[in-house]
């Protein structure tokens, strides 16, 4: 692994794109501070050029060469990396503004994962790398999802197994008092958040996002995103499940009878094995013969806020 680790690091240095694991998801990974290799990436990912993507780095020291870091970011970043955490951070001039698509401000992250720290490590580069997939469709949890849609795009491909967590990060940003929100809810939860700031962050919806013109400042802030092929509906707590040869059904616990595909993320109902079983669990139903998918809501604790936001996105934000 070591070889292809360096090898890896040849292909980022060169410009060109790397399959890269982390515990959230897999990358797409190239040199953040290069503007060709930056551009390459939404070329791959057919990514419109206003959602900025998140750049990871190996520690805070070389964030600080990427933004500008508040004391409260200093600590947040002490207390959760390596981890799912990016920070919305104002940007300096190393990092260059096809990353975040104009913006003055950047997305940093450190990733939990020991392959994806000794790519940036031997690269000695802080790596763009947003989730290895074409634009809005469903994020990848292996190598082989990777190779499945972005293989013919990329350098090498480096395989850490599934990805541990198997949702995307949360971020967070700051207003101009320096207080926290949650502008994506993810791998980190809002209630660990909460025990290090000393009150609890607020989770800006879908709505606010648009309203209060959030939308740009972050990857994955999209309406509809992380989306099958195929409709997705979502059942409402008090509806029936749909019936019928032409539904595929996405449960949390317990099968559901009369369809032609069933899914169920955790039998046990695990939140954390629900998390990592989700984006596989509709890649499985968007690759059936389904003509439409129907999804069930977990429950709103812990990475469950992650889990139905995309579920919701998955649904065009139904």
């Amino acid at each position: 692994m070591d070889d292809l680790v360096k090898e890896a690091a040849e292909a980022i240095l060169a410009g060109k794109l790397v399959g890269m694991p982390t515990e959230t998801v897999y990358g797409l990974a190239a040199d953040a501070s290069s503007q060709e290799a930056v551009l390459a990436i939404f070329a791959a990912k057919n990514r419109p050029h206003f959602d900025p993507l998140i750049v990871h780095v190996s520690d805070i020291a070389m964030a600080e060469d990427c933004a500008l870091i508040n004391e409260l970011a200093h600590k947040l970043m002490k207390a959760f990396w390596p981890g799912p955490l990016t920070l919305v951070l104002p940007k300096r001039d190393y990092i260059p503004d096809e990353v975040s698509s104009g913006l003055d401000t950047v997305a940093l992250r450190c990733p939990n994962h020991p392959l994806a720290l000794a790519l940036i490590e031997e690269s000695k580069r802080p790596i763009a790398a947003p989730s290895a997939n074409l634009f809005g469709r469903i994020s990848p949890t292996t190598a082989e999802h990777v190779r499945e849609q972005l293989g013919d795009s990329l350098a090498c491909i480096i395989d850490g197994g599934p990805s541990s967590i198997g949702v995307e990060s949360t971020v967070i940003g700051f207003d101009a008092q320096k207080t926290v929100y949650v502008l994506r809810p993810g791998g980190l939860s809002v209630d660990a958040l909460s025990e290090v700031l000393g009150y609890e962050p607020s989770v800006k919806s879908m709505e606010a996002v648009v309203a209060e013109d959030l939308n740009s400042r972050s990857p994955g802030l999209l309406k509809s995103h992380y989306a099958p092929q195929v409709p997705v509906r979502i059942k409402g707590p008090a509806d029936e499940w749909p019936t019928g040869k032409e539904w595929g059904c996405l449960a949390f616990q317990d099968a559901v009878e009369g369809v032609a595909h069933n899914e169920i993320l955790s039998a046990n109902g695990d939140i954390t094995e629900a998390a990592q079983n989700l984006f596989a669990s509709l890649r499985r139903l968007e690759a059936s013969d389904v003509q439409q998918i129907c999804v069930e809501l977990v429950p709103e604790e812990g990475l469950g806020i992650a889990i139905n936001d995309r579920l919701k996105r998955a649904a065009g934000g139904a």
